[in-house]
């Protein structure tokens, strides 16, 4: 058995740092760090100071930092990197952002990730809202949880990525002018690439962008009641035969830009939703 609260060394830390409390958690995936910048009144504190953040190696492309402060009138978290399965973690450390977010009192987490194109729509630079999700990582934070208060952890999913925030997201890209596509990410375990085969298979099954978190935090939130919503930018077309985790960085950090005002101007408008 386990639960999914986290240690009070974290929260005493964290509210002693910003005692406004946070209203909004954003986790930035793989070469999308440039969105902890855009955040005012920054205060910093390293994943390394907060005694439960799961130890692993860092990786590049994750700064491994927690900033916290506004955007707008609005308070947020930005989590600067994040951890991954295939670090061979267990999935409720994986978790672990979302689980932060919640005992902070966070009503909602911004979820993005860089994204290998299974659509034959998509291209790279492309930015995709995450409008369902395929857990196919073959784990879940919610193994050997008891749930709430002793009670089941069996969540429900039907609108785990919430409609309102997408009707926001999507108000929002064209008011920018930001192309925004919708559709589904397949989460996998990695740490390799997609075979051709496999990304077949994952066009079948219906999924438009693939990649290797995301699925773990999104399940973690909707068990603690937090409303979700997340991106995909597209950094590669998955199953190619040269792809490399340098290449993946450049390609997010090319197009970063553009999603990051994307997820400043909803975090604006989210003061009075």
């Amino acid at each position: 058995m386990h639960d999914l609260s986290v240690p009070g060394a974290d929260l005493d830390l964290l509210r002693e740092a910003f005692p406004r409390g946070p209203r909004v958690a954003v986790v930035a995936g793989s070469g999308l760090g440039g969105l902890s910048s855009l955040v005012t009144d920054p205060v910093a504190v390293a994943y390394s100071d907060l005694p439960g953040w799961p130890r692993t190696s860092a990786l590049a492309g994750h700064a491994g930092r927690l900033v916290l402060g506004s955007v707008g009138q609005t308070p947020v978290m930005v989590f600067d990197g994040r951890v991954h399965l295939y670090q061979g973690l267990p999935a409720p450390e994986v978790a672990y952002p979302a689980r932060l977010a919640a005992a902070m009192g966070v009503e909602i987490l911004v979820l993005t990730n860089a994204a290998g194109g299974i659509s034959t729509d998509l291209e790279t630079g492309d930015v995709v809202l995450i409008a369902d999700h395929l857990n196919l990582t073959g784990t879940s934070p919610l193994v050997g949880w008891p749930g709430p208060e002793g009670g089941v952890p069996f969540v429900p999913m039907g609108d785990a990525w919430d409609p309102g925030l997408r009707r926001l997201a999507r108000v929002q890209a064209e008011r920018l002018g930001v192309a925004l596509q919708e559709g589904v990410y397949a989460g996998l375990l990695g740490p390799a690439y997609e075979t051709p085969a496999e990304v077949r298979m994952l066009r079948g099954l219906g999924a438009d962008v693939v990649g290797m978190s995301t699925v773990t935090e999104a399940i973690a939130a909707r068990a603690l009641g937090i409303r979700l919503l997340g991106f995909s930018l597209v950094t590669n077309v998955a199953g190619g035969s040269d792809l490399s985790h340098e290449e993946v960085l450049e390609a997010g950090n090319a197009a970063e830009e553009r999603l990051s005002a994307l997820v400043v101007a909803i975090l604006h408008r989210l003061s009075s939703v």
